[in-house]
């Protein structure tokens, strides 16, 4: 039995959507944006609010708008009040990491959170919200402007407030981030300018990184793009920048390679002959290195240059992302492989992750698969869950919430 063409197992996703939607609404902050959440599904009113965490509830609800779920409809617009409200520099441009009750805690101008920033507005825009398609042109103008390094095909990772001081280091996370916001402007604009752009990174990221490292993605690099093994070494187990190389990185680029590809197509552009096979090799360098690779069932969080273990915890993030990729790359093969893999990622979320009593799944499991909080605590979102559900109903290309404008959703 093929789970991807099963009816019984689609209507299964659909509840599972449902649930987790669910849960994320008790996510708005009654100031503006959206806040951490506690495992027992409550609003952590001891954390600061993160511009990731507005910018992907807001996603979320505009695809649960979509989805046609009433009283969603509103929590996507006060996603975006925020958005031009609390989080907004007015004076500099741009939005603030972090903010306490009353002031930024973190004014930095990071590339991660702008690619979200540009991920919110362009979901927004495809779910037809005022205000969305012109905050999805200015988010796109900040990171032309700020972010984007043309020599390079790649954006530069954070500046201080005013952008006149930049952080002296290069990450593929939110080069990745950044993949995926650009795919999501390209299918709400109508724009292939930013397909194009998002072209350009993935042909660095995975056809020259990841090739050229046995398609281990190194993560750290300096200011001219030359690796840094070491970095953050002695903190391996850091939530955005952990040592070593990251397994459910590798799914990501590969499930985005793909949509690249057949957004490509869909636009009547010639796909490079290299992007299939690239995003076939890092799949299966990740699962043939993070799964069960301490004996236990399970992707562990990191691997050295070597492949070996080093942090052992299980990410649901991790597994979400493999679900992702095993989805869109059955689409695009129809290999049986990965119809396989598909079912025993889902029996693994199944049996460890899903909390059936406090809601979501549990974010972190230990290596003996108990849940654990040593990257992190509570369950902060339902990005990487609720896009798990998704995918495997969609087409590769649009992105999700185009998709759905699209009337794609099996």
């Amino acid at each position: 039995m093929n789970w991807l063409t099963s009816p019984a197992h689609l209507r299964w996703l659909e509840s599972e959507t449902v649930r987790l939607l669910d849960f994320g609404r008790a996510s708005r902050v009654p100031l503006g944006g959206f806040g951490w959440l506690g495992e027992d599904g409550t609003l952590d009113r001891t954390r600061d609010m993160e511009l990731w965490i507005t910018c992907r509830m807001t996603h979320v609800f505009a695809l649960s708008h979509l989805l046609g779920r009433p009283g969603d409809t509103a929590l996507v617009d006060h996603g975006l009040a925020a958005l031009n409200g609390r989080f907004r520099d007015e004076k500099h441009g741009g939005w603030f990491a972090t903010l306490g009750a009353r002031k930024p805690i973190d004014d930095a101008k990071e590339a991660y959170g702008h690619a979200f920033v540009i991920l919110a507005a362009a979901s927004a825009t495809a779910a037809g919200r005022p205000g969305a398609r012109e905050l999805l042109e200015e988010a796109l103008a900040v990171s032309e402007s700020h972010f984007w390094d043309d020599d390079a095909g790649m954006v530069r990772e954070s500046f201080t407030r005013d952008w006149s001081v930049e952080e002296q280091y290069r990450g593929l996370n939110a080069n990745m981030h950044t993949v995926e916001a650009y795919l999501a402007a390209a299918d709400a604009l109508g724009n292939v300018r930013w397909l194009r752009r998002a072209l350009r990174i993935i042909d660095r990221a995975v056809n020259h990184f990841g090739r050229d490292n046995g398609w281990r993605l190194p993560e750290h690099f300096t200011v001219d793009w030359e690796p840094i093994p070491d970095h953050n070494r002695d903190v391996p187990n850091h939530p955005f920048r952990p040592f070593g190389t990251t397994v459910g990185h590798s799914f990501e680029w590969a499930r985005l390679t793909v949509q690249a590809t057949a957004s490509m197509e869909q636009g009547g552009m010639a796909a490079p002959d290299w992007m299939t096979p690239a995003a076939r090799s890092l799949y299966g360098a990740a699962v043939r290195d993070g799964w069960e690779a301490d004996g236990a069932p399970g992707f562990v969080y990191t691997l050295d240059s070597g492949g070996a273990p080093v942090v052992r915890e299980r990410m649901h993030w991790v597994a979400a992302e493999a679900i992702g990729a095993a989805a869109v790359l059955y689409r695009r093969t129809r290999a049986e492989e990965y119809a396989q893999h598909y079912q025993r990622w889902w029996e693994y979320v199944g049996e460890f992750h899903l909390d059936q009593e406090g809601g979501s799944w549990w974010h972190e499991l230990a290596p003996n698969n108990s849940p654990s909080h040593t990257v992190w605590s509570g369950k902060p979102d339902v990005y990487h869950a609720i896009q798990a559900t998704l995918l495997p109903r969609l087409p590769a290309s649009p992105a999700l919430a185009s998709s759905l404008a699209a009337g794609n959703l099996n």
